[in-house]
C-alpha cells in the first residue's frame, strides 16, 4: 500500500463504465488521473469529480479521437508534460456486430483503429519512459473476445486478439526493466465477459421483459448461452483487478491475460 500514491495514470475511454471504474480504483490508491473520452463538458466534469471524490489528488481530461494518430500523439505529449505516465490503461473501444459478408471497410478500419492501433500508439509513447524509470504498468482492456470468437464480430475479435498478442510482445520487450524494488515494467490484459455497463442495458431490459420484468432472470437468460455463472461482473470488480496489477507485488506478472468471464473461456 502507498506504492502508487502520487503516480500518474492515463485511462482511455474513462468517462463511464469500466474505464471510469478503473480510474476511480486507481484514484483510491492516491494516483493522479488523466481521463479520456469523447464526452460533453458536463460528462467530463462529472468523471473528474468522481475521481477526485475517490481520492485522486489531481485530475485532467483529454478528448483525443483514438482514430486520429496526430490527436493521440498530442494527447500523449500533453499527458507526459503534466506528469510522467506511470500507468497506462487502454480501455477505449468500439464494437459493431455484423456478419463478415456485410461488414464494410469503414467498419473494419474504425474498430481496428480504436481498439488496436490506438493502444499501439499510446504504448509506443509511454513504454520507453517507463523502462527508463524502472516502473510502469500497462493494463489493456481486451475482452473475452481476445481469447475466443463469436459469430458476427470479426473486426472486434480481430482487434482484441491483436491487442492480446501485442501486449505479449511489449511484455517481453520490457520484462527486464527495473527490479523488485522499483516495481519493474509489466504489460497485461484483462478480458471481461458480460459486464454490467450501460451498453448492455437495452439487452437486459428486453430479456427482463420476456420474464415478467424480472431483471435477474433476464440477465440469466442473456448470459446462459455463453457465461456459465449467469452473473454479470460489476465494473468496480474490473477496476479492483486493474489496480492490483499496478502494485509492486505484481512485478513478475506480465504478458498475462486475465479472463473475468464467469467460466466462459473454461468451456
Amino acid at each position: 500500500m502507498g506504492h502508487l500514491s502520487g503516480r500518474t495514470a492515463l485511462v482511455t475511454g474513462s468517462v463511464q463504465g469500466i474505464g471510469l471504474a478503473i480510474a476511480k480504483a486507481l484514484a483510491g490508491e492516491g494516483v493522479r488521473i488523466a481521463l479520456h473520452g469523447l464526452a460533453s463538458p458536463e460528462e467530463a466534469a462529472a468523471a473528474e469529480q468522481a475521481c477526485r471524490g475517490a481520492g485522486a489528488p489531481e485530475t485532467r481530461f483529454f478528448d483525443a479521437d483514438m482514430r486520429d494518430v496526430a490527436a493521440i500523439d498530442a494527447m500523449m505529449e500533453a499527458a507526459a508534460a503534466w506528469g510522467p505516465i506511470d500507468i497506462l490503461v487502454n480501455n477505449a473501444g468500439i464494437q459493431k456486430t455484423v456478419p463478415i459478408g456485410e461488414a464494410t471497410a469503414e467498419i473494419w478500419d474504425a474498430i481496428i483503429a480504436v481498439n488496436l492501433s490506438g493502444a499501439f500508439h499510446t504504448m509506443r509513447h509511454a513504454l520507453p519512459g517507463m523502462g527508463e524509470r524502472g516502473f510502469g504498468r500497462v493494463v489493456n482492456i481486451a475482452s473475452v473476445h481476445g481469447l475466443v470468437a463469436s459469430k458476427d464480430k470479426a473486426p472486434y475479435v480481430a482487434s482484441k486478439f491483436g491487442l492480446v498478442g501485442m501486449s505479449k510482445v511489449a511484455a517481453l520487450e520490457y520484462a527486464a526493466c527495473g527490479n523488485r524494488e522499483t516495481g519493474g515494467v509489466t504489460v497485461n490484459c484483462i478480458c471481461p465477459g458480460w459486464t454490467e455497463t450501460a451498453i448492455i442495458e437495452p439487452q437486459v431490459a428486453a430479456r427482463a421483459a420476456e420474464h415478467g420484468g424480472d431483471r435477474a432472470a433476464g440477465i440469466a437468460s442473456l448470459l446462459a448461452e455463453k457465461q456459465p455463472s449467469q452473473r454479470t461482473s460489476d465494473p468496480s470488480e474490473i477496476g479492483a483487478l486493474a489496480a492490483w496489477l499496478c502494485h509492486a507485488q505484481a512485478h513478475n506478472i506480465t504478458g498475462a491475460s486475465f479472463p473475468v468471464d464467469g467460466g466462459w473461456t473454461a468451456q
